[in-house]
């Protein structure tokens, strides 16, 4: 299939989102869209798909002008489309959603074929990497976990475009190379993919031609080939970023928090470790490994069956998050959308929830002094937004997870646990969210950087923790860690 689609605009409110946008895709080509957070790569594909309706330009389907009026007349034409925003219906189980819409059915009886459909969702995942049983509710699945139903999803619609918003931002590096490896296989069949993503090293290992977009605009499209990672992203922010990664060079105080034989019964065993003030401890495993699960008993989220937790030498008992907020812990989760923000909230309302306190007294709000707030972290975060009544759900998501650093920074915490902090956050923001971090660790915030990306967590770290099926497999000053070590940890080796 070969698609072109010519000098799309869209506005939102009156605000331009897209402005005469072009984009190309051949048949059989793994072709790379980029953009900062906000540029406008969701809205363009959401635009093909019949999600949105463009305000101007046309659209070429095999040379065909074509309009779609909903994503399931893109789906029927061999359009596929596998959001950031994850479409899991929680309730049900992983087979009734690989399924769902297009169900195997005993002629027109209704009566489900649950057996074929169970066999048939086990053997995608396995082609996948998964090894899940087809009855388990999706709810119970991690994130990345979800996000591989939503790849097999996907896959089994026998699509000739498929369309990929940060497919790998939850995965870890053993379930990207098979989702590589099966990207690959289809490629040779004839299937192209529009491959949207912040990572640039997936970018140049997969796909042969990119376009990016800056400020809704089209700015060039290239063979991979022929560019280089520096002038991607020149191109994306209009500069060069310089380094990457921020230099740690202050030192550790104190120690802050301390984990004794923390223990959930089927999920982690004699989890114990420390955090110092000023300093960052990363955390690392493989899917499913227990990281977010320790996290959140830590946070009273979802609390321990037995261990203990003190801060700062003193015993303290976490039962819900409102006790770890009074003890001045933060929490950055994983999903966003679900645990992190209320979507149809404004930024204003997301960020002011846990900090009503500084502006509040005898049970009223300044709406003035909340309104300067949130003003200033907005801008301290360098949020892209039309003001801060603006409803979140309306956010790109990198702008979405800024909005979740700024309403934990308000509280002020002595101790930051962040869960995967740049998932599906552009290359321009994640530099601006590792030197906040760095800026938060001078200042002697305790931190503790949960992450799936082995490159951010030996850049940023002063300490790995790795964990290999809820247990604390070992630890790696930042000297002793490369890719291999923790990996071996991650994995059951020594």
């Amino acid at each position: 299939m070969q698609i072109e689609m010519k000098n799309i605009s869209k506005s939102f409110n009156g605000v331009p989102v897209l402005k005469n946008v072009q984009l190309s895709i051949l048949p059989g080509e793994v072709h790379a869209l980029m953009g900062e957070n906000g540029a406008g790569k969701s809205t363009l594909v959401k635009i093909l798909t019949g999600v949105y309706e463009k305000d101007a330009g046309t659209i070429f389907i095999n040379g065909k002008e074509t309009v779609f009026r909903n994503p399931k007349q893109a789906e029927e034409a061999g359009i596929a489309f596998i959001h950031q925003e994850l479409n899991i219906w929680p309730n049900l189980t992983v087979a009734e959603n690989l399924f769902l819409g297009r169900e195997h059915q005993y002629g027109k009886t209704g009566i489900l074929k649950n057996k074929e459909m169970n066999r048939l969702a086990e053997e995608r995942l396995a082609h996948l990497g998964m090894e899940i049983k087809a009855t388990t509710l999706a709810g119970n699945l991690s994130v990345g976990q979800q996000q591989m139903i939503e790849i097999a999803k996907a896959l089994m619609t026998n699509a000739e475009v498929i369309i990929m918003d940060e497919p790998t931002s939850a995965l870890t590096d053993r379930e990207i190379d098979t989702l590589f490896k099966v990207i690959q296989k289809l490629k040779k069949q004839g299937v192209s993919f529009i491959y949207i993503s912040h990572r640039m090293e997936e970018i140049f290992h997969l796909c042969d031609r990119i376009t990016i977009l800056r400020d809704g605009q089209y700015i060039a499209t290239k063979p991979i080939k022929e560019t280089s990672m520096d002038e991607v992203v020149r191109f994306m922010v209009g500069r060069t970023l310089g380094e990457r990664f921020p230099q740690l060079t202050h030192q550790a105080k104190d120690v802050f928090l301390e984990v004794k034989q923390l223990t959930k019964r089927g999920v982690f065993e004699n989890i114990s470790f420390h955090v110092r003030q000023g300093e960052i401890l990363g955390v690392a495993g493989l899917m499913g490994a227990g990281r977010t699960e320790i996290m959140k008993a830590i946070f009273g989220f979802s609390p321990a069956d037995k261990g203990e937790i003190f801060i700062q030498g003193k015993r303290v008992r976490i039962k819900n998050p409102h006790d770890a907020i009074r003890h001045e812990i933060g929490f950055v989760t994983e999903d966003r959308k679900s645990e992190g923000l209320i979507l149809h909230f404004s930024i204003r309302e997301n960020i002011a929830l846990p900090n009503l306190k500084r502006f509040s007294s005898y049970g009223w709000i300044s709406e003035q002094e909340e309104k300067t707030f949130v003003e200033e972290l907005v801008q301290k975060l360098s949020v892209k937004t039309t003001g801060i009544s603006q409803p979140v759900k309306s956010l790109s998501g990198g702008n979405q997870q800024k909005v979740v650093l700024a309403k934990w920074l308000g509280i002020e915490p002595k101790l930051l646990i962040l869960d995967e902090p740049t998932r599906g956050v552009d290359i321009g923001a994640k530099k601006e969210i590792y030197f906040l971090i760095q800026q938060l660790a001078e200042r002697g915030v305790a931190i503790i950087m949960v992450s799936s990306e082995l490159p951010e967590l030996l850049s940023m770290c002063n300490r790995i923790m790795v964990i290999h099926e809820g247990r604390i497999s070992g630890f790696l000053d930042r000297e002793e860690a490369t890719q291999e070590t923790i990996m071996n940890l991650a994995t059951g080796g020594k």
